[in-house]
Parts: structure tokens; C-alpha cells; sequence
């Protein structure tokens, strides 16, 4: 567990007094200040909240939502797991211990905390995506310590696309369509590239040749772009109280047996999983073509979504 900063900050102890009424006022405090965009008025007044009553879960939880927006995340990470010491945790909480956990690569403390959630709310929308995202997480960071050093790795997927001998088409392409390095390169696919206005097959065999070099083939990064698409999703749709679309079964869809087929191959369970693919993608599915993908926009667009585009 975290050392708890709060111990320092505001003189936590076990025979703290706790006064709610006071905690009550400071809180509001807070909040008012929050709407009028005063964050650090804001984080002062939770603070109080917080010493004038340790135990507060909502005062623990606003604090920490603060200071994780101010960038001071050893400090929210343990507010965090204080107010999920609470009981009952609150889902909030625990889906934002959740996420920093991921972020610090302790995938089975993120998976716990979504686990706890799961067991009360089975079709929480929110958790059930994360923990998609954490199984994903997890099974990355496998491969990746069983194949190479994971600091030499992350080295070659900074390297700037410049630093390889393609030629000037290659270049302007790969510049024009916001592919910079190694690691956005492998984030894309085959299909997507020959999509883009004057890319064609010389560039490709090119770019693959370079990769094979080194042991890499284009879209073996995809999952990471899958992964922050969605996530971009579930943050557009936080608090509209839309977020279950994103968890909907595409079989619901109703789509037809070719459409579904082609899901089924890119292992596309949800709407969110759906949202979070390019038309290059789904056209780059055999048997998958300009009718199934007129389809699958309509559906999507029936929900307010759509197909993920990539930076022109």
C-alpha cells in the first residue's frame, strides 16, 4: 500500500475527532468553488473537509479527484484507496483507483477494484470496458518482458519515421497522415495506408521491408490505438448517462450474416469495441464491403457513434 501523504498533509490520526458538520460546510465550499473553475481554493476547502473529518468518503474523493487533475498522483492514489477503505466503497472511487493502478502497471490491484464494482453492478458500463482494457494491458506487458527489454522497446517505438531510409512519397505520406514514429506506425494497418490518397503498393513494400528488418510487422500495435479510442469514448460520455451504449452487445445490431461474420474476426464484442476501428479496417476483412460497411455506419450512427477516423 501507498504511503498516505495525508499522515504529513493534514495530521491525520487515529484520534482525530471527526465533525461533519463542519466537513459538510467545507465540502460545499469546495464544490462552489470548483464551478467557478477556482482549483485551488477548491483543493483547500476539501482539504478541510478532510481534517475535519478523516473518514468522509465524499470529502476523500473530491480532494482526490482534484489534486489527480493537478498532476499530484502519489497524493490522490492514496486518498483514493482511503475513501475505497470506506464502507460501501464508492464506485467512482474505485473505477478511478482503478485506472491508476492500470496507469502504474499494477494490473491485479486495478483489476480488484473493478472486480468489487462487477460483483454489485455486473453491467456497469464503465467497468466493464476498463476491465477489458486491463486484460489487455496485461497480456501486452507479458509479451513484451518475455520478448525484449520493455525500456529498449519503448526507445525504438520513439524513433522518428524520419530516421529510416524510405523515400520522399513514403515520408510525405506517412507525415501527412500524422505517423511519426515507430510506434504510430505499427498502431495502423495495411488497409489503412493503401486507403490514403497516394499511397500505394511501392510505399507499402517499402515500409514493410523496413519493419521486417526489425522484427516488426504493421498492426501489431493496433490494440493501443483500440485501447485509446475507447477510453477517448468513455470520457465523451461520462456523466450523459449514455455510457451503457458503449458496453450494447453488437449483436443486437441486427446486422447482416456477412457484417457480423467480419466482426466476429476482429473479435468485436460491443459498440465501443466497434467504435473504436476505421472503415480501412473493417474493408480490409474478407468479403467485407461497401454495403456491410454502410451497414455498420447506420447502425452505429443510430447510437450517436461512428467508426474511429484517423488525424488527416
Amino acid at each position: 500500500m501507498v504511503h498516505d501523504p495525508l499522515d504529513t498533509v493534514i495530521g491525520v490520526s487515529d484520534t482525530t475527532k471527526r465533525d461533519t458538520a463542519a466537513a459538510a460546510k467545507f465540502i460545499a465550499a469546495g464544490m462552489a468553488a470548483t464551478e467557478v473553475g477556482d482549483r485551488e481554493k477548491a483543493i483547500a476547502e476539501f482539504r478541510k473537509a478532510v481534517n475535519a473529518d478523516p473518514d468522509n468518503a465524499e470529502a476523500l474523493f473530491r480532494l482526490a479527484y482534484q489534486l489527480d487533475l493537478v498532476g499530484e498522483e502519489d497524493e490522490a492514489l492514496s486518498l483514493y484507496e482511503r475513501c475505497c477503505d470506506q464502507q460501501p466503497p464508492m464506485v467512482n472511487a474505485l473505477i478511478n483507483l482503478a485506472v491508476m493502478y492500470e496507469d502504474q502497471c499494477d494490473f491485479a490491484a486495478s483489476e480488484r477494484c473493478l472486480r468489487q464494482v462487477l460483483d454489485t453492478a455486473p453491467n456497469h458500463p464503465r467497468a466493464i470496458l476498463y476491465m477489458k482494457d486491463v486484460g489487455a494491458s496485461r497480456e501486452m506487458v507479458v509479451v513484451e518482458e518475455q520478448d525484449r527489454d520493455i525500456f529498449k522497446r519503448k526507445a525504438l517505438l520513439d524513433t522518428p519515421v524520419t530516421d529510416f531510409e524510405l523515400s520522399v512519397r513514403a515520408r510525405t505520406c506517412l507525415k501527412k497522415m500524422n505517423i511519426r514514429s515507430l510506434g504510430d506506425l505499427l498502431r495502423i494497418t495495411e488497409a489503412e495506408l493503401l486507403a490514403y490518397k497516394n499511397f500505394g503498393d511501392s510505399s507499402l513494400t517499402e515500409i514493410k521491408k523496413m519493419l521486417t528488418a526489425k522484427g516488426l510487422r504493421l498492426g501489431q500495435g493496433l490494440e493501443d490505438a483500440h485501447r485509446a479510442a475507447r477510453r477517448a469514448l468513455i470520457e465523451q460520455y461520462k456523466g450523459t448517462g449514455k455510457e451503457a451504449v458503449l458496453a450494447k452487445p453488437v449483436s443486437e445490431l441486427q446486422l447482416s450474416v456477412r457484417a457480423r461474420k467480419a466482426l466476429q474476426l476482429l473479435t468485436i464484442q460491443t459498440l465501443g469495441d466497434l467504435a473504436s476501428h476505421t472503415e480501412a479496417e473493417l474493408m480490409g476483412i474478407k468479403n467485407f464491403g461497401a454495403t456491410s460497411l454502410k451497414e455498420v455506419r447506420e447502425r452505429l450512427a443510430e447510437h450517436g457513434l461512428g467508426l474511429r477516423k484517423l488525424d488527416p
